[in-house]
């Protein structure tokens, strides 16, 4: 029993240290996705589907609930955040090369259509970040014509 006890005084303590040594939050200075929604023109509909259930894990400026201040939970976002921004930025779109981009596209419209996007753990504290079967719709056609768009720019290199 001693042993026991000495091992979850160690965990509260560790867990209370972890509260003083917190993650680098994502929030650039400026916004950068004004390059991206120029370059790929979505509409009204499309620009609301990419706030609520895309930008917070996929650009430089991540909009953070009341629990990110709670370590562990700092600590996993931080994670999910940056693992996010390593598949796809839309910040860093206007550094993407043309056939990036139709990539990174072609990858949006996959893991949506296979619903792996947004991911579960996502849509279980953003409610409005499940998508319904029209914002899906809306936004896979949003990806075909500009990969379209992309797909031509590419032909004329």
């Amino acid at each position: 029993m001693k042993i026991l006890k000495k091992i979850l005084l160690a965990l509260l303590i560790i867990l209370i240290a972890m509260q003083f040594y917190r993650p680098e939050k994502n929030n650039a200075e400026t916004d950068l996705k004004t390059a991206f929604l120029t370059e790929t023109n979505p509409s009204k509909e499309v620009k609301k589907i990419l706030e609520t259930s895309c930008y917070d894990c996929h650009s430089n400026t991540t909009a953070y609930p009341w629990y990110n201040n709670i370590a562990p939970v700092s600590y996993w976002l931080a994670d999910h955040v940056k693992d996010g921004k390593k598949h796809l930025n839309f910040s860093e779109w206007e550094n993407y090369s043309v056939k990036k981009k139709d990539h990174k596209l072609d990858e949006v419209m996959e893991t949506v259509e296979s619903g792996e996007m947004p991911l579960k753990e996502y849509t279980w504290t953003h409610k409005t970040a499940n998508l319904s079967s029209t914002q899906m719709e809306a936004l896979i056609e949003w990806v075909k014509n500009t990969r379209a768009l992309y797909q031509l720019n590419l032909l004329q290199e």
